[in-house]
């Protein structure tokens, strides 16, 4: 296996409409996320120090200050097969595959999340979410290229207004990985943007004219591709809007990236609250001690962490893989929040599952976890039809006074079912007599004394 510096040497830079990623950032070298990787010399002819660890066999010798940077593993992505077989062995025919699947759906690895997995397991479940697959061009006529119809409910470029009071910023299209299950995979083709100052701005005036909209979400791509100053100066003109009274932020940086999440950037958020943050772990093994770690800095700068997963064919299909994933993120103190079929998209189809996979596991695990732990399972419809929660139906029949129910052992019970309005209230109101009420309270009076009575005896007779 070689080591880093005889691996990364280039990085493709994505471009569209004449457009340079690093163009976008040419005025913010110190903080935006630079295009090209950096030059590491000879760090396999370094002595060891305590500037080293061991961060696993692929990346052992990266001095430790730039394994924290994470700025340097954004410039320092896997994007090309010829680094990807440097750290996972491909075989020819696999190199080929690739290679294939790159030239529609590119690859973007960090150097971080390659070190999750495990070289020698074709069936690793954090390879599946990051190295392309044949099977998303032979299964590709699957699906649709927009599944959730965004282009539709698009009322300025880069605002998504669906529901009445929330709206959808899609601030940018680059991400540090490129999963590849991502709902936006349409996106990877047209290179990569940032909304422009006029764009921003348009998207904003809408906002300030449809006081409806209480609730904006924040999401790309990965916003928190953005600097931290950019990123502030968009949450301070969205706080400044009266009637915008909850800020969210999709990012899938603390699973993927989670140096990312600095000082620099928890103090910023700190500022601009109430802002709740919805992160990304699919699988247990996504929870490592940096991405805890990140979590962690995010809740203590007062913003909320909530997970939203997606169901994936071989990664996390199964009650014990939900279990395991659901009680870690409890652990560090995140809050399943969504569990998402994963939705019609071209190029996803081979890591779908069937519905009922969904509505099985959210059946396995309730009862057996605390219910802090279980995930709302929805669809998102198609067509713009928005989330509908899917949820084991414990209902095996019902009438106006009964229904009977199914428990998570599976035993039957009979639960009565109140009638509708309040019978006694409303005789009450049309004159019931007093004398009526007194005979039911005088009743309800013997009733407790006997009670009483009867619990001394227990007693006498215990002693």
């Amino acid at each position: 296996m070689k080591t880093l510096s005889a691996s990364l040497k280039t990085c493709p830079v994505l471009v569209k409409e004449g457009r340079s990623q690093d163009s976008f950032c040419a005025d913010e070298v110190d903080e935006e996320p630079p295009g090209k990787p950096d030059d590491i010399k000879n760090l396999e002819d370094e002595p060891p120090s305590s500037n080293h660890r061991s961060h696993n066999n692929l990346f052992g010798e990266v001095p430790e200050k730039l394994w924290k940077d994470w700025k340097w593993h954004f410039r320092n992505r896997i994007t090309t097969v010829e680094q990807l077989n440097k750290f996972i062995p491909l075989t020819p025919e696999e190199q080929a595959q690739v290679k294939l699947v790159s030239r529609l759906y590119p690859l973007a690895v960090t150097p971080y999340y390659l070190s999750l997995i495990n070289p020698d397991d074709p069936e690793d479940p954090i390879r599946k979410q990051a190295i392309p697959s044949i099977l998303e061009v032979t299964m590709g006529a699957v699906g649709f290229e927009d599944p959730l119809a965004e282009k539709e409910d698009t009322v300025v470029p880069g605002l998504v207004h669906r529901y009445p009071d929330r709206a959808l910023i899609v601030i940018t299209d680059i991400c540090s990985m490129l999963c590849r299950h991502c709902t936006r995979k349409r996106e990877w083709r047209k290179g990569g943007w940032v909304r422009t100052d006029d764009e921003i701005e348009a998207i904003l005036d809408y906002l300030r004219k449809n006081k409806s909209v209480r609730d904006v979400i924040i999401s790309g791509g990965d916003p928190l591709t953005l600097s931290s100053r950019r990123l502030g100066e968009i949450l301070a003109k969205l706080r400044a809007i009266n009637h915008i009274e909850i800020i969210r932020i999709g990012t899938r940086f603390p699973v993927v990236l989670p140096q990312r999440i600095d000082s620099e950037l928890c103090a910023m958020l700190s500022q601009y609250g109430p802002i709740w943050l919805n992160t990304h772990f699919n699988h247990v093994r996504e929870i490592t001690p940096e991405a805890a770690e990140a979590c962690d800095r995010i809740i203590r700068s007062g913003t909320p962490v909530n997970n939203q997963s997606v169901l994936l064919r071989g990664i996390n299909d199964t009650v014990k893989t939900q279990l395991e994933l659901c009680r870690g993120l409890l652990r560090i103190k995140v809050r399943p929040y969504y569990l998402f079929q994963c939705d019609e998209v071209q190029g996803t189809e081979h890591l779908r599952t069937p519905v009922e996979t969904g509505t099985k596991i959210i059946e396995g695990m309730r009862g057996f976890t605390s219910g802090l732990a279980l995930p709302t399972f929805v669809v998102d419809l198609p067509n713009g039809g928005g989330k509908v929660p899917l949820q084991p139906d414990y209902i095996l029949s019902k009438s106006d006074t009964e229904l009977v129910l199914k428990n998570y052992e599976g035993h039957v019970y009979h639960y009565r079912n109140p009638e509708k309005g309040c019978p006694e209230a409303n005789s009450w109101v049309t004159g019931s007599p007093l004398e009526r009420v007194e005979k039911i309270v005088v009743e309800q009076e013997v009733t407790h004394v006997s009670k009483v009575f009867e619990d001394a005896d227990r007693v006498i007779v215990r002693s």
